[in-house]
């Protein structure tokens, strides 16, 4: 009988690896991209524990050299969503009954395997599945992987001992448990650690998942789910399903025991899954939670007294880290007419050090964008601005898709507040700059303020600490992460719970105990220690 009272100390972030040139994890790491690149495995969906071979298959290729194949991935077939759901139904009762302990210490084993086992596998899965170059993988598929899973079993543990007081006469306390039903889990490209932990923040706190992996991350996807099972999550918890978007849905929304929806995507979709539980709300058995991260148009906004090195420097790399993939890249700047000749000369300076290419290539800052659609839609605005009499092109301009998916960063200056690329998400590594006078610094907040429907990241630079303020204030709603004087990307896991509102999703702060309370449906027990025998109150006595 396990009667101890146990709690997880918070953690202390994973220290990001350098990979210097002679290095052993940067030997270690060009090995194992090496084995990867000269196989090509077979990834297929995981149900209950049993791998399933549909035949129905797709392929996985690398983002910098498309024609070459790393896996073949099965798809599910109707009768599969089916028995996913099935098998995550039949999990729950053991899964939610086993001691809050005993799920977080999977977590946290999960975690070690990842730092000490997996770490090179899952980095060079990220790298050729989803080109992102070592360091992006490092903080990624690594660090902030490692960092969800260590931090979550200690918020748990400051959830589980938050617990109400006694009265005289009663005994009170809280249940956390999980929601009823099942949780739909549908993750993005971009990010390994967000395919983690919108599973694992889910499955610790006493629920099961059925798990939509996106296609253009199968291959770092499929290393997690064996990382989990070795972890110990038992059969039937995390159901991994890859396929058709709109097949798993149209059976999933339509289930009845549906508890929640776990995303991050895209806006649209995450609007269209959340009209069509509206639609179906009469059929399912409890309301179902949807927490949900999409779409972002993240700004920079500089003050006359910033440093124009250092606005230089956000703009490069919070716009082009990445390809610019990040939900939270910096994708538009406003800078007052004052500053802007040095700020452009930085900027110009910085980009021309910036070479794209191949991610086994650690030379190269930016790398492939993830697949042909993202390609072509990017490319579309750029020659969009490239034709439009309000706006020019200060650097970058042109993709080539012949080998890989590349696209030169790219900067747009425009005199419309209000141009296309200043409103509307890219996902790519284009910046758009609006340049504002002077006098005009509270108008143009507004102007930020009421341009783009999205409201995630979003960064002021200024030495002067009332313009900081008077920024701060204005853009209260305009960013669920702001940051003074730097990139609006780069949240670290318990240092700036992440999550952003209007367009950008529903602000439930993944990396934090916010997050994880949403996978809860408390329960409060009141114990009454002397029954009352009477009916009658004290004042009704003559």
């Amino acid at each position: 009988m396990n009667n101890a009272i146990f709690r997880f100390n918070e953690p202390k972030n994973e220290p990001i690896r350098a990979y210097l040139k002679g290095s052993p994890e940067r030997e270690l790491l060009t090995c194992e991209l090496q084995r990867q690149a000269a196989m090509q495995i077979d990834i297929p969906l995981i149900i209950g524990g049993k791998e399933i071979y549909t035949g129905e298959t797709g392929k996985v290729v690398m983002p910098h050299n498309h024609s070459h194949v790393l896996a073949t991935y099965h798809k599910a077939r109707r009768e599969d969503v089916h028995a996913a759901i099935d098998a995550a139904m039949a999990a729950k009762t053991q899964w939610l009954e086993l001691n809050w302990e005993e799920r977080a210490a999977i977590l946290f084993k999960a975690a070690e395997l990842i730092s000490k086992k997996y770490r090179y596998i899952l980095n060079a899965a990220t790298m050729l599945g989803q080109n992102k170059n070592v360091y992006q993988a490092e903080i990624d598929s690594a660090c902030e992987t490692i960092d969800f899973l260590r931090f979550n079993t200690y918020f748990l543990s400051e959830i589980i001992a938050s617990q109400p007081t006694i009265g005289l006469d009663n005994i009170n306390r809280l249940e956390y448990r999980p929601l009823e039903g099942f949780i739909y889990t549908i993750t993005p490209f971009n990010f390994t650690a967000i395919a983690s932990n919108l599973n694992t923040s889910v499955a610790v706190m006493g629920n099961t998942t059925v798990w939509k992996p996106a296609t253009t991350a199968l291959l770092s996807g499929y290393y997690l789910m064996q990382i989990f099972r070795e972890a110990g999550f038992p059969d039937g918890v995390i159901n991994f399903i890859p396929g058709q978007g709109s097949l798993i849905s149209d059976i999933v929304l339509n289930h009845p025991d549906l508890g929640g929806i776990h995303f991050t995507g895209s806006t649209n979709t995450f609007q269209n899954l959340w009209e069509t539980v509206g639609r179906n709300i009469k059929k399912y058995k409890s309301y179902p939670k949807l927490v949900g991260e999409t779409g972002g148009k993240d700004f920079i906004f500089a003050h006359s007294s910033c440093n124009p090195g250092e606005l230089a420097t956000a703009i490069v790399s919070g716009a082009f880290e990445y390809q610019g993939q990040k939900c939270s890249a910096a994708s538009r700047a406003y800078i007052p007419a004052s500053i802007w000749e040095p700020v452009k000369e930085a900027i110009q300076q910085r980009i021309e050090k910036i070479t794209v290419g191949d991610v086994t290539e650690y030379r190269h800052y930016m790398n492939a964008v993830i697949d042909e659609k993202a390609f072509d839609r990017i490319m579309g605005y750029i020659n969009y601005a490239a034709s439009a009499p309000d706006a020019t092109l200060l650097c970058g301009g042109t993709g080539d898709k012949t080998t890989g998916y590349f696209i030169q960063p790219t900067v747009i200056v425009t005199t419309n507040p209000q141009f296309k690329t200043m409103q509307e998400e890219i996902f790519g590594p284009v910046m758009t700059i609006y340049i504002y006078d002077d006098d005009q610094f509270e108008e143009t907040l507004k102007l930020c303020d009421q341009t783009s429907p999205y409201a995630l990241t979003g960064s002021i630079f200024a030495k002067d600490k009332y313009a900081l303020v008077k920024a701060c204030r204005a853009l209260r709603y305009a960013a669920g992460n702001f940051y003074y004087n730097d990139k609006p990307s780069g949240a670290v896991v318990g240092l700036q719970p992440f999550g952003g509102a209007r367009a950008s999703g529903t602000n439930d702060k993944a990396g934090s105990y916010l997050n994880l309370l949403r996978w809860t449906s408390p329960r409060t027990i009141k114990e009454t220690l002397i029954p009352p025998v009477d009916i009658r109150y004290r004042y009704m006595e003559e």
